[in-house]
């Protein structure tokens, strides 16, 4: 079977960002590539920090509301609708609730050839890339960079803690088939 669909899960400031763009320049055929920064930043503004919606706390954590469960749940249906009408996609995600987010996306994705892929990266690491970024609650990438991984069943893992973007992306390409 064709890969249809590469999954990317890992915590804040782990890598992820850079590795769909060398995927999408490695790879022979186009991909698309949708994260979910996209799908929060598509969101109303009174989204964010309403209990319905996602918050960020000030320690980093986040908090999602059954409003944004919802849209959420339509974003995963609608990648894949885009999938079985013939895109090969790359899905950004940070899986906040471990195997229950990987559960989501697997009843979305069900019936499509998936390349379920872990970034991880080491937390401290990953705290020192969210500072330098500035664009991110601190604390973030701390809190996340195991967490997201808890229950979650990978058909390949690459950690970006001293591996480049590219060679990741190199290591990811090699699964597609």
């Amino acid at each position: 079977m064709t890969t249809q669909v590469i999954v990317l899960n890992g915590g804040s400031s782990s890598g992820k960002s850079g590795i769909v763009r060398c995927l999408q320049a490695v790879l022979p055929d186009p991909w698309l590539a949708f994260g979910v920064d996209s799908l929060i930043e598509a969101m109303p503004a009174s989204m964010q920090g309403s209990d319905g919606g996602i918050e960020f706390a000030p320690d980093g954590g986040v908090s999602v509301g059954p409003q944004f469960r919802m849209l959420d749940a339509a974003w995963a249906e609608g990648v894949a609708a885009m999938v079985r009408a013939g895109a090969r996609v790359i899905v950004d995600d940070v899986f906040l609730g471990g195997a229950a987010s990987q559960e989501r996306w697997q009843k979305a994705l069900a019936g499509l050839e998936v390349l379920w892929v872990g970034v991880k990266c080491e937390s401290a690491v990953a705290a020192g890339r969210e500072i330098a970024r500035g664009d991110r609650v601190r604390g973030m990438a701390e809190l996340q960079a195991e967490v997201v991984h808890q229950g979650v069943t990978y058909d390949l893992e690459v950690d970006t803690t001293r591996a480049e973007s590219l060679d990741c992306a190199r290591a990811i390409a090699a699964q597609v088939r």
